[in-house]
This record gives C-alpha cells, sequence and structure tokens, in this order.
C-alpha cells in the first residue's frame, strides 16, 4: 500500500534532517571485504548474530553467506536498518540486527524494537472477521451492503471478496489527491470514512469476483464490520482475541503518530504523489535513481490514521514469531474457518493480471517459541553517519556485485492470496508496508520454518520494497527459494 513520505516533527522535539537488522576477527574481515554497490551507499553496523541451536551441517551459513548477502542488499538499496529472524526446528532461531535505528545517532539497530508492519496489520482484521464467522455472528457471503452503509455495489461484494481482494473496490491510497496530503499533511487525522470516501470517488477497477486488486479500501471496510458486529473499537477485540491469548504484548494498532519505546525511526525515498507513477527500476534508470536520490526522509511520526485496519499496527519480532505460526495454521480458527482462511487464488492469474501481488508474508509454528531475545553485537560501532556521496557518478552499466545477486525467488514471485492472507511457495503470511517501515512475516507449515523481517525503510530508490527484497536473500540462501 501507499505509504506518506514526509518531514513530520520529530519523536523527541529535536532538530532532524527531512525527506519521505562471531568471531571479531572474521567480523572484521567480512565487512571490509564487502564492496559497495552503490557511490553512495550508507556504511553499516557489524551484525548482532543469535543462534541457540545450530545444525552441524549448516554451522556457518548465516556468518558466512546470508549476512554478507544482506549487508549487500541493504548498501545497494540503501536500507538503514534491518533486522532479519530465521527459525527451523533443526537449526533453532538466528536473528540479525543490522545497520540503524537513527540515522546520524550511531545508534545500532536492535531485534527487540518496535516498528509499524503495515498490511500485516490485515491479517488481525481478517483473522477476527473468520472467527466471528465461526461464531455465526457474520457470513462470508453475506453482502457488504447489510453491514456496512453506501459502498457502491454492496449488495453484490461479499465478506469473502473483502478478504480475497477481488471485491474491485478501487484502492483509496492510490488516489493523487490523498497522496499529496499525505505529503503535505504527514500529521493529518482520518475516519474509516473518510478514507471510505476517497475511495467512492472512482470507479471499481472491475465487477466483483471478476479480477484480483490489492486494494487497503477492503481492510478499512473488514475493520468497519468488526465494530459493527462486536460493538468494541478494533483495538480492544484485537487485544482479546489475538493478542493477549498469543502473549503479543507489544502489538498494537493505532490510529496515530504514538510508537512505544524502544522504537527504530522510519525513512522513506521520494514521495507518495510521485510513488503513484514510479515502478520499480533496472538497468540505468536504477543507478540514476541510486545516485540522485540524496537523504531519505524521517517519517517515524506520520499519522497512521490513514491505514488503520489495513496497516496501522505496531509490533516487535518476539511478538511476529509468535504471530507467524498461529496465522498459518489457523490456531485461532475453527478448522472450518482455517479451511476457508487457506484457500488460495493464484493471483497472476486472474483477469486483472496487471496488479501487483500484495506485499505479503508467512508465518510460525505457535507450538514452539522462538528464542528472539538475541540483541545485536554491543561492541560494534555502526557508521549510522555516512551520508550519499553527491559528487560520485555511478556506473550505470555495471553489473551487481557477486555478494548480492539478482534474485528471482519462486516463493515471492508465484504469491497466492486466500482470506487475508497469502501463500509463497508453501510459505504462508504476508508482507507489509507503511510510511518508513517495510515487513514480512511467513511460516511453513511443511518444514515449520519461520521467516521475519522489519525494516526501517519503505521505499528504495529503485522503488522496491526493501524488505520483500531482503526475504528474497533469506529464501535463496537459506532455503535456496
Amino acid at each position: 500500500m501507499s505509504s506518506a513520505s514526509v518531514e513530520p516533527t520529530p519523536v523527541d522535539g529535536a532538530p532532524r534532517r527531512p525527506e519521505i537488522r562471531r568471531g571479531r576477527a572474521w567480523r572484521a574481515l567480512m565487512i571490509a571485504s564487502l564492496l559497495p554497490l552503490t557511490a553512495a551507499a550508507p556504511a553499516l553496523a557489524s551484525p548482532g548474530i543469535y543462534n541457540p541451536a545450530p545444525d552441524p551441517n549448516k554451522a556457518g551459513l548465516v556468518e558466512k553467506k546470508l549476512v554478507p548477502d544482506l549487508i549487500g542488499t541493504m548498501q545497494k538499496l540503501r536500507i538503514p536498518g534491518a533486522i532479519v529472524s530465521v527459525t527451523t526446528p533443526k537449526w533453532g532461531t538466528t536473528t540479525t540486527a543490522l545497520g540503524t535505528d537513527y540515522l546520524g545517532s550511531g545508534q545500532k539497530m536492535d531485534a527487540a524494537e518496535h516498528m509499524r508492519i503495515g498490511d500485516i496489520t490485515r491479517t488481525f482484521t481478517g483473522t477476527v472477521i473468520l472467527q466471528l464467522a465461526g461464531e455465526n455472528r457474520i457470513q462470508l457471503d453475506e453482502p457488504v451492503a447489510q453491514l456496512v452503509a453506501d459502498v457502491p455495489n454492496g449488495e453484490n461484494i461479499t465478506v469473502r471478496q473483502l478478504m480475497q481482494m477481488t471485491s474491485g473496490l478501487y484502492d483509496y491510497t492510490q488516489d493523487p489527491d490523498f497522496a499529496a496530503t499525505l505529503d503535505q499533511q504527514p500529521d493529518a487525522q482520518f475516519t474509516p470514512r473518510d478514507l471510505l470516501d476517497v475511495a467512492f470517488r472512482h470507479q471499481p477497477y472491475f465487477a466483483p469476483g471478476q479480477g484480483f486488486h490489492d486494494s487497503a479500501t477492503n481492510a478499512v471496510l473488514l475493520g468497519m464490520i468488526v465494530e459493527k458486529v462486536t460493538q468494541q473499537p478494533l483495538q480492544d477485540v484485537l487485544q482479546q482475541r489475538i493478542f493477549q491469548p498469543l502473549g503479543m504484548n507489544d502489538t498494537t494498532i493505532s490510529a496515530g503518530t504514538d510508537l512505544p519505546a524502544p522504537f527504530a525511526h522510519g525513512y522513506q525515498y521520494g514521495t507518495n504523489a510521485a510513488a503513484l507513477d514510479s515502478p520499480a527500476l533496472t538497468g540505468k534508470d536504477a543507478a540514476w535513481a541510486d545516485y540522485s536520490a540524496g537523504k531519505p526522509v524521517d517519517v517515524t511520526n506520520a499519522n497512521t490514521s490513514f491505514s488503520w485496519a489495513e496497516g496501522g499496527a505496531t509490533s516487535t519480532l518476539a511478538d511476529l514469531n509468535r504471530w507467524a505460526p498461529a496465522l498459518a495454521t489457523g490456531a485461532l480458527l475453527s478448522p472450518e474457518m482455517q479451511k476457508e482462511q487457506a484457500t488460495f487464488t493464484a493471483t497472476m492469474t486472474m483477469p486483472d493480471a496487471t496488479a501487483a501481488a500484495p506485499d505479503t508474508a508467512a508465518t510460525p509454528d505457535v507450538t514452539a517459541t522462538p528464542d528472539v531475545t538475541a540483541t545485536p553485537d554491543a561492541t560494534a560501532t555502526p557508521d549510522a553517519t555516512a551520508t550519499p556521496d553527491a559528487t560520485a557518478t555511478p556506473d550505470a552499466t555495471a553489473t551487481p556485485d557477486a555478494a548480492t545477486p539478482t534474485v528471482t525467488s519462486a516463493a515471492l514471485d508465484a504469491a497466492k492470496y486466500g482470506l487475508a492472507v497469502a501463500d509463497y511457495n508453501g510459505f504462508i503470511g504476508h508482507a507489509g508496508r507503511i510510511a518508513g517501515y517495510s515487513s514480512f512475516v511467513a511460516y511453513n507449515p511443511t518444514t515449520q520454518a519461520t521467516i521475519v523481517v522489519l525494516v526501517n525503510l519503505s521505499r528504495s530508490p529503485d522503488g522496491t520494497v526493501p524488505a520483500t527484497e531482503l526475504s528474497k536473500r533469506v529464501l535463496a540462501d537459506v532455503f535456496g527459494g
């Protein structure tokens, strides 16, 4: 979904620059040997690594392969900081915190920090809808018009279609005037009805059920349905039905600017308005975008009311490691509703084949509690003050450094979509993006493997989603995807 690129008021009141995650000798050698992938790539902190149960046949995989590749990708995409966690029954949990949580501060990213998780919020909202359906308080094939008033063609759009992203309703985040408002007024407050009003000014993409198009409008309607049926605020419902039962004590959904401490500052290149017409770039175009990008905007204080039930949640690595398996296995659902949730449709074969696959991610096994207490190596000092070299001239014809080859991962490229959840070739979950942040959470029920990626950048200069690109590296290096 679209994210605001604006210059908010600093969280602590201090002036900030504007704009839109082993052996010591080995560590020094690895960082020193990495060639910068762009002339203006920021320096990164040495990683904090925690691996409680290494497998003899995989020992060194993270240190020797994955971390260098992650760092190379972060440099290429100008990612300030990232938290990457992989859990398997055989190898345990490995968590890596790279880069910085606050550009210019010298502070390292810490695995315990809060970040906004964007569209992953949709999976919480969708799970509650399925719970209510399992309790016969709503019906999945019930017309939306019976639950929310004044929805165009609402008598022919079902709750199921909202969850499948097949309603055809226009995505309000794609409205140029709305995007400009987010750029110019990052603290603007919106109600759910305000968001619907923007969407309903536009014609639908297609008739209900006749295509696939990722739309935040669908999730906002689902949130309104939850509040109507339960007669409670969405945050209270999520707390009672999801966060408290799973012990997700650091996850909240808000419609404001607050972020619980400790948190990572969120950054973005470019504006929302410009991003609407800017596809992901390659080759010389990507090189020029990188060269001319300048510094990212700190958008930590952007008001999340523009996202709400679609993307307004804040969480931590520990909580998402709990959520991933619960989501993928339907742990909080009845067997009937779990089956409904996991009925997937290949998004690229739908009539609306030009629509981008949703930023989605998968979920871990709730029977095992991953060790997510690892924090970065405190002995390493990141160079978080590094800024782009505006005088350097990029070699637009250069090929990518061998440390970070271009990855086309089947797990990400062949996404199928269910009821507010995606299937990436066996990894079930969702990805997310919101002003300043991108994320990916996924669980493979067959292998019981979990991937969680949290990044404090929503959009790189070349137009790619940072968390998605890091997730591709994890899938390629660890799972051969």
